[in-house]
């Protein structure tokens, strides 16, 4: 009799030691701070057995393969998060990346719209939008997502510089060549965004901008951006 009461005494101890499900998100949470990804995993997959519906659980779980670059590992666990909490934003933003990096730009973009409406504060989304815009070729729209994106911080050489790809596509050279200048001036080791400029210029413009145009395509040059070489053999000196 006393062996078993020594058992059952070992087993309400070993239980009350584990782990509760708060207690295994936070040990997640914080090996997500230390970028060890797969160790995160396992934690958030421990918080999973005792809660399948923890939304948090599985965004975090989600993140975590996206930064392995496991896009489509990721998409079923963000689709799990938003089954069990449609109203964040967060798994449906995080939903549209991986399909952005997986060039399913109309799927990324639905996705998008998605967490814009659940929280249009998150500004991010509007950058992200915009790529996935660009990515089917909807350039007025993908402007004006760049546009909001700008608003908020107007030093963005990125978003200056796929503005500029979106108003080539929307054939509008002048406005292109003015986003591109813009990438250049805050981002001068952005080779593509020379090498665009330069096109632009010598393409739109003519003889009135060559001079400018081969500057920067050979500045492109310089920087590594190797398609530039035919255009320098062909139209600059």
């Amino acid at each position: 009799m006393r062996n078993l009461l020594s058992l059952a005494v070992i087993a309400v101890v070993l239980f009350s030691c584990s782990p509760s499900e708060e207690e295994l998100m936070t040990a997640g949470i914080e090996k997500m701070d230390a970028q060890a990804w797969n160790e995160a995993i396992v934690y958030f997959d421990r918080a999973l057995e005792q809660n399948p519906s923890n939304a948090s659980a599985l965004n975090a779980k989600g993140v975590a393969l996206f930064q392995q670059s496991q896009y489509e590992a990721a998409i079923p666990v963000f689709t799990r998060a938003i089954e069990a909490d449609s109203s964040s934003y967060k798994p449906w933003f995080n939903r549209g990346n991986s399909n952005l990096e997986l060039g399913n730009f109309k799927e990324a973009v639905s996705d998008y719209n998605m967490a814009n409406g659940l929280d249009p504060a998150q500004t991010d989304i509007y950058y992200n939008r915009g790529l996935a815009l660009l990515g089917i070729e909807a350039y007025e729209d993908a402007i004006l997502d760049f546009d909001m994106a700008l608003q908020v911080n107007p030093n963005q050489a990125l978003v200056h510089f796929n503005k500029g790809k979106a108003q080539v596509g929307n054939n509008d050279p002048l406005g292109a060549m003015e986003s591109l200048t813009n990438a250049v001036n805050l981002d001068n080791r952005n080779a593509a965004a020379y090498y665009l400029l330069g096109v632009t210029r010598m393409s739109a413009l003519g003889e009135q901008e060559k001079e400018a145009g081969c500057a920067d395509l050979k500045m492109a040059l310089s920087l590594g951006y190797t398609e530039a070489k035919s255009w320098i053999e062909e139209f600059c000196d």
